[in-house]
């Protein structure tokens, strides 16, 4: 008995028998079977938890959770084999351990779930031990039961007292300056992913004073690094508020970190911070601050806050951003923003985490739309924005001291965009007498910039200009060196005019060429009045009378005496901060690629949407430029990037807008690589419905052109296709159909790809329903005729094959009265059962005995039709096939006829 004791500990088999243990007797493996199963689930833990060996103490951790399934019926014994769970927490070997801890969960979700009568199991028994190795010596051990407590809290299978008193005093304890540095890191990390599932109460009581004091680790930086990566989650937690008061200063230090990686998590992390704050607090403070990190010696840091600079922008969204303002008594109406009109935009899902940003969809609200999409625009935001100018800008009108708004103010209260599918464009005289304030406010700069040239400024003056941009010609790549070229050379520009010259800027009236120097150059040049626009250096405080005076000029700017075509060279807006959108239109200077990312201009395409939105469309002249920029780019993944998210920038910015600046973005999408068309091809549908009948008609010719790819083998791009036209069926008559889609189907129909046939069928079902619900009967008929002619007497059995799966899924759909199928598809669909091939015969029985006597039509009413159904089926039941028949034989219940007709079309590639 010894000796078998002895062989069972040590593991010892056959394999182990040498030539000088002829005494020993070798147990068989039968007998170490029989000796278990006579021992209860109780003994047989007992038995291998005190073994020595670590393999059989790792199986009991590992056979735990079965175990307790086996005493499921008796509480004592529950309760039995959580005591020795407890026990074998203490085992010195981490493997043992740390299989334990990763049994944990499954056993709290059982005890939970099956024993609720022990409520107190998991906190008693499970619990101590999941917190005890937090701070457990062994790395692995303290990996797993971070993982287990973060499950733990996520199934909410601990008590919200346990978190409380067991969890957060530990945590807190593990984060004392006195622990040990990596237990220290692991536990920041671990409060950081529990504040979401804890909740504001606790994260702001217990975690938040910790966390703000782990923020200014001098010791660590790896603690402050893992501060700063969740600093936005906190933040989302804990509110306005505390992350005002309480974090704000904590991030302002972390931003400014001596190590790189620091301030590179803070940049990844800086929209969930701008997410949680105000709108004031957001445009004075985290703009500097973000400028900051643009401009980091570290490209890393660069790199980081260069793609989180769309998300950011994107985070001053407001309603007004479309636009919609209303009225209300004594009030302003820039700050007043109706709530009525702003139903929910349609926002699809693109690729690449799809091409719209977290702030866009959130924003999505703001925006009206719809089920013209294209056509439905708010009050006072019509894709004419642009050319309607100053005469609708009433909040400008106010600011720029105008009193009287009666005549704007009247046309919104007729007007309601609910009422009409598209804006009206009316027609409204200004007194220009009320906009004399603002008329000499500006011809006043003009001569400030201007008329001292000739008289008054001296010439040194103007060499001193022609130093400063000699100085800084040789370090021109340095976009921000470039933008100070620009802004010294348009000074210099202004200064060679004549005041003849100036008049004629002035009144509106010059060439071209001074009609764009007046409103772009004094764009430039204002700064160089006073300290205007910040510099990257400059204080809040230089950064709220920059936003202040860019708002006043952009009001400004608003005056009669410019052309259209001039406002919309201007890049000043009043939405996000200057400087934060200069930042982000630097995306495509090809000296960004060199400097900070060589994907960089891909990052600024993903955004752009996001941006748009923020800008709102009366905007959309600031980010032109650079959406033509991108849309031009040389690689192909920034074009890709566009294409997969033009559809909703269409929607943004309204059918006008989008018929003049996407359409030939969009045109020249069609002609690039698959990699691109693929984008365009999977909003097909969406972004031409945006458009107005007869543009949308001119892509009927350019349909075809989608069947030819760079790679014959990309059979998903024809899939894609099929598709879209199923869509794309709405939206034309029924003459373009028949003379533009019908090819197209008939060639998808025939593909070498069972995959794109499939789609391709319901194509032309779906085809056929819509020319016979248009009482298109002419064309009906020709389109089953020609599904006969080309299909059914094809000489290729695939061929004949295709005509059969067409009629079964136009029956399956109820595509066609079943009197009319029976007229033109019945007879030809019959005369395939003395077809040759049996595939084909196959088919015919399935669809036969499957689709079509299912039918009321052929069920209840005796016709000259059911009666040569019910002939082709006692004909095809005698098939030399015996395929065929078993199908022709069976009920129709008994199999699935997709399933069916799957598994022959399979053989058909």
């Amino acid at each position: 008995t010894t000796d078998l004791t002895y062989l069972q500990e040590k593991n010892i088999g056959v394999d182990d028998y040498s030539s000088e243990s002829d005494v020993i007797i070798i147990p068989s493996a039968l007998d170490f079977v029989s000796q278990d199963e006579m021992l209860t689930p109780l003994g047989r833990l007992d038995k291998y938890a005190a073994s020595e060996n670590i393999f059989n103490r790792q199986m009991v951790a590992r056979s735990l959770l079965d175990t307790l399934k086996e005493v499921s019926d008796d509480e004592r014994d529950c309760i039995a084999v959580l005591e020795r769970i407890s026990r074998l927490a203490d085992d010195s070997e981490p493997t043992v351990r740390a299989e334990l801890m990763e049994q944990v969960p499954h056993i709290a979700m059982f005890c939970q779930e099956n024993r609720p009568s022990i409520p107190y199991a998991f906190s008693k028994y499970l619990l101590p031990i999941v917190v005890r190795y937090l701070a457990d010596q062994n790395n692995q051990v303290r990996k797993t039961s971070q993982a287990a407590l973060l499950v733990l809290l996520e199934q909410e299978l601990i008590e919200r007292y346990d978190v409380e008193t067991k969890v957060c005093p530990v945590l807190i304890e593990l984060t004392a300056p006195d622990s040990n540095d990596d237990v220290k890191t692991e536990a920041v990390a671990i409060m950081c992913k529990m504040a979401s599932m804890v909740g504001k109460d606790i994260t702001e009581r217990l975690v938040l004073p910790r966390f703000c004091e782990m923020c200014c680790d001098c010791r660590m930086f790896h603690v402050r690094k893992v501060c700063a990566a969740n600093f936005g989650d906190i933040c989302s937690v804990v509110g306005q508020q505390a992350t005002e008061e309480m974090l704000l200063p904590r991030f302002f230090q972390l931003c400014s970190d001596n190590v790189w990686g620091v301030r590179k998590a803070c940049a990844e992390c800086f929209m969930a911070v701008s997410c949680a704050t105000s709108q004031e607090v957001r445009r004075t403070k985290l703009s500097t601050l973000f400028i900051n990190l643009i401009s980091d010696p570290s490209r890393w840091v660069r790199q980081a806050a260069f793609q989180s600079l769309g998300p950011f922008i994107s985070t001053f969204a407001n309603p007004s951003s479309s636009g919609q303002y209303f009225k209300e008594e004594d009030e302003d109406l820039s700050s007043c923003v109706s709530n009525e009109f702003a139903p929910e935009l349609d926002t699809n899902a693109v690729e690449d985490q799809n091409a719209v940003t977290q702030s866009s969809q959130r924003e999505a609200d703001f925006q009206t739309a719809s089920p013209f999409h294209c056509t439905s625009e708010p009050c006072g935001t019509a894709a004419d924005e642009s050319e309607r100018g100053p005469r609708h800008c009433t909040a400008g009108l106010r600011k720029a001291g105008v009193s009287s708004q009666e005549t704007p103010l009247l046309e919104q209260e007729l007007y309601n965009s609910f009422h009409f599918w598209r804006t009206p464009l009316p027609e409204i005289d200004i007194d220009l007498e009320l906009l004399q304030p603002s008329e000499i406010m500006l011809n006043r700069e003009i001569q400030e910039l201007t008329m001292p040239v000739s008289s008054n400024i001296p010439m040194a003056t103007r060499k001193e200009l022609e130093e400063m941009i000699e100085n800084l010609e040789p370090h021109i790549d340095d976009p921000d060196v470039k933008a100070q070229v620009e802004v010294l050379s348009a000074a210099l520009r202004a200064s060679s005019l004549d005041p003849q010259e100036e008049t004629t800027v002035g009144t509106g009236k010059g060439t071209d060429s001074q009609s764009d120097l007046s409103i772009k150059d004094q764009q430039n040049f204002k700064p160089i009045l006073g300290d205007i626009v910040p510099l990257i250096g400059d204080t809040v405080e230089n950064m709220d009378s920059a936003l202040h005076y860019i708002h006043n000029d952009s009001d400004l700017s608003t005056n009669s005496s410019f052309s259209p075509e001039e406002e919309r060279k201007s890049k000043v807006q009043d939405v996000v901060p200057q400087a934060l959108l200069d930042q982000y239109l630097s995306m495509t200077d090809p000296s960004r690629a060199q400097t900070v990312d060589t994907e960089i201009a891909k990052h600024c395409a993903y955004s752009l949407p996001g941006v748009a939105l923020t800008l709102g469309r009366q905007n959309w002249h600031c980010l032109k430029d650079t959406y033509e920029t991108l849309a031009s780019d040389m690689q192909w993944k920034v074009r890709r990037t566009l294409a997969f998210s033009i559809h909703e920038l269409a929607v943004i910015l309204g059918d006008q807008l989008t018929a003049g600046d996407l359409v030939p973005v969009f045109n020249g999408f069609l002609k690039d690589l698959d990699e691109v068309r693929i984008g365009v091809l999977k909003h097909l549908h969406d972004f031409l419905k945006l458009l107005h009948l007869d543009k949308r008609r001119e892509y009927l010719y350019q349909l075809q052109e989608f069947l030819v790819t760079d790679n014959s083998r990309n059979w998903r791009f024809r899939a894609e296709l099929a598709e879209q036209l199923i869509l794309l069926l709405d939206l034309y008559s029924a003459r373009d159909i028949y003379d533009y889609l019908r090819p197209i189907a008939f060639s998808l129909c025939a593909d070498k790809v069972s995959s794109v046939r499939w789609i391709s069928y319901k194509l032309v079902s779906e085809m056929v329903k819509k020319l016979y619900v248009a009482s298109a009967s002419t064309f009906v008929v020709d389109l089953m005729d020609e599904l006969v002619e080309k299909f059914c007497r094809c000489h290729k059995w695939s061929g004949r094959q295709t005509f059969v799966f067409i009629c079964q899924t136009i029956s399956e759909d109820d595509c066609l009265p079943m009197d009319q199928f029976a007229v033109h598809l019945l007879p030809h669909l019959l005369h395939l059962a003395s077809d040759r091939v049996p595939n084909v015969r196959v088919l015919l029985a399935k669809t036969l005995k499957q689709t079509l006597l299912e039918k009321e039509y052929f069920l209840n009413s005796a016709n000259s039709h059911q009666e040569a159904v019910e002939q082709t089926i006692m004909a095809l039941q005698m098939d030399e096939d015996s395929d065929v028949k078993y199908f022709a034989s069976i009920h129709p219940a008994s199999t699935k006829i997709a399933d069916d007709a799957m598994s022959t079309a399979s053989s058909t590639y």
